[in-house]
């Protein structure tokens, strides 16, 4: 299978404070794949390089077999990101924000939308000031899903989210990776990535280790915490 993820040599430096430092990683097609490791090992930085959001300093990313630099407006057409944050404008309405989201496209997502809004359960009358943490996380999801984009990249996407809304986002998931999608999933939970992830990578200070299995037990994952910390 072609590889729709491809990262040679990747460093970001940020001076003092930590990068990532010589990155490479493959994620095939079809792949659920799980991007695993502490707060602040950067995970996120490599995300935000992949999707040109951060000029790196040295390597090359090709997404999707584009250039991430050159083609970076057709990667993004073609890409589903959800980040850690979920910042929308505090008075738009839930459905505005959707629509907006697909109006960037140029897109008419709304059956997708409406779907998506069933099964997790979105209320799409409300003001986004209204929505506590987990709701604003389901907006996002369905932000990142409603145009059927071939590749999604999900950074913490669960975080607020209770343990059934938690269930529906992985078998929406499942289902769009059954249909030709792949999956980038970065988390520090590792149950997450044991019971869905096909492949992983663990990240540890800028430097990233890919895992002969996405099965890690507790042991080992808390030593790269108690190993971050000390």
């Amino acid at each position: 299978m072609a590889n729709v993820i491809e990262i040679k040599n990747l460093s970001k430096n940020y001076g003092k404070n930590r990068g990532v430092i010589d990155v490479s990683l493959e994620v095939k097609e079809g792949d659920i794949f799980g991007f695993i490791g502490p707060n602040g090992a950067g995970k996120s930085t490599t995300i935000r390089s992949m999707l040109g959001f951060l000029k790196f300093n040295e390597g090359s990313i090709k997404i999707l077999g584009m250039d991430s630099v050159k083609d970076r407006e057709k990667i993004l057409a073609n890409v589903g990101y959800m980040p850690s944050e979920a910042w929308f404008y505090n008075t738009m309405k839930v459905s505005e924000v959707i629509k907006y989201a697909a109006d960037i496209r140029g897109l008419d997502c709304s059956k997708e939308a409406e779907k998506l809004c069933e099964r997790l359960k979105v209320d799409t009358g409300k003001r986004i000031k209204e929505l506590s943490l987990g709701n604003r996380k389901k907006v996002s999801i369905v932000c990142a899903m409603q145009h059927r984009p071939k590749l999604f990249i999900f950074d913490e996407p669960t975080g607020g989210l209770d343990p059934l809304m938690q269930k529906h986002f992985f078998e929406l998931i499942n289902e769009y990776v059954s249909e030709g999608a792949t999956c980038l999933l970065s988390t520090h939970v590792l149950s997450e990535v044991n019971r869905y992830c096909k492949n992983a990578a663990l990240m540890r200070e800028g430097h990233l280790t890919m895992l002969d299995s996405p099965k890690i037990d507790d042991d080992t994952f808390l030593k790269f915490y108690e190993d971050e910390e000390a």
